[in-house]
């Protein structure tokens, strides 16, 4: 189906931080699947953890229990802090899952109308469910009509979540996400999940996060929420999860935990050997190679130079993340800079019309940082200039 308004290229090798297209053009990936290749391409570790699966057993069903589902459970849940991991193959069903787990959460309390508050800009996926909670009308439109159970405030307004909870008997959870990533590399502000984390508790709310995109390392930390201090009471996580393979997973923790019952959810893919596989690899290749660490300082070393690259260049409107999760905001559309850095061997992506977006792999270095920024800046001061 023409769904995608596709780049005319196409891949047939990676390698690293590159990519090489059907001529044997050489191009540095600062997309990575969008933030799904944690360890960049063919990293050796990942390979052989799914071959070997895959030559071991590839599928079962959760009709029977799955060692590596249950070794992956618990490496998340120790790293995250969270108490139980449900499993699928998306972020969107990551986020479908949360979505029915508040729900279920407002039944089990007696409320007839569970309501989840979400923000505008936000980005939770395709499907229904997760199409209604996003705060996006381009996305939304043509799909009519959409779910209720949403109340909607803008990002970043604490203020704004206070009053719906405080006068809506119905809301039952918040669903924000820590950082947001279609929506511009919008970073929420320090006291935001602090605050958000308050309001929760003082209603008896869940705090629900996506993490989807900013989960595995992304931003400098394990989890994006681990910056602020607080405890989410459900995550959504997927994207870089599995460093290329599909999986999901929604996590929870207390009440939130022990709401879904035999019956209530499922999956007929998730969380199966090949994928628990893959994420276990990647999981321990981010903790052996210290890509945590290097997401925070190489991240913080493409901001730096690129706030010096284009200081006083008129027509920046901020720069901006967290770790290797970076947006370039522009006074216009910039589409156009995604094929010209294509051109010149170089992968970059744009979010929300005027956002330059890089989500590189997460073994990106300053050296890399180096080779890409130069004709990055070259291309947005032309697109300025003109």
């Amino acid at each position: 189906m023409n769904t995608y308004a596709r780049q005319p290229l196409a891949f047939v090798r990676g390698e690293g931080v590159y990519l090489w297209d059907e001529d044997g053009k050489r191009y540095l990936d600062a997309v990575a699947g969008v933030a799904v290749n944690t360890l960049g391409h063919g990293h050796p570790g990942l390979v052989k953890a799914i071959a070997d699966q895959a030559a071991a057993l590839i599928h079962t069903s959760n009709l029977y229990r799955v060692k590596r589902q249950e070794e992956l459970a618990d490496r998340l849940c120790g790293l995250a802090g969270m108490d139980t991991a449900f499993f699928c193959n998306s972020g969107c069903e990551a986020n479908e899952a949360a979505i029915k787990l508040a729900r279920l959460f407002g039944h089990n309390k007696g409320i007839a109308n569970p309501t989840i508050i979400v923000t505008e800009k936000s980005f939770h996926g395709r499907t229904m469910a997760t199409l209604s909670a996003t705060g996006s009308r381009k996305i939304q439109a043509g799909f009519e009509p959409l779910l209720s159970g949403f109340a909607r405030v803008p990002f970043n307004d604490i203020a704004a979540i206070r009053q719906v909870a405080s006068t809506n008997q119905d809301v039952v959870a918040v669903l924000v996400e820590p950082l947001q990533g279609e929506g511009g590399i919008n970073v929420a502000a320090s006291d935001y999940m602090v605050e958000l984390r308050r309001i929760c508790d003082e209603f008896g709310l869940l705090m629900m996060l996506d993490e989807v995109q900013t989960g595995i390392a992304r931003t400098g930390t394990w989890f994006a929420f681990q910056h602020s201090g607080v405890m989410p009471d459900v995550m959504a996580l997927a994207k870089g999860l599995g460093g290329g393979v599909p999986i999901g997973a929604c996590l929870a923790r207390g009440e939130a935990a022990e709401v879904f019952k035999p019956g209530n959810h499922g999956s007929t893919f998730g969380g199966n050997p090949l994928a628990c596989a893959a994420a276990l690899a990647t999981l321990e290749a981010v903790e052996k190679q210290n890509l945590r660490e290097n997401a925070e300082k190489t991240g913080a070393y493409i901001r730096a130079q690129l706030k010096s690259m284009l200081a006083d260049v008129a027509g920046v409107t901020e720069i901006r993340g967290e770790g290797l999760m970076i947006g370039i905001e522009l006074d216009r559309p910039c589409g156009d800079i995604v094929g010209r850095m294509r051109d010149r061997g170089f992968l970059v992506n744009v979010t929300s019309d005027k956002v330059v977006r890089l989500v590189p792999p997460l073994i990106f270095s300053e050296t890399n940082a180096d080779e890409l920024l130069p004709p990055l800046v070259e291309e947005i001061k032309a697109l300025l200039a003109g």
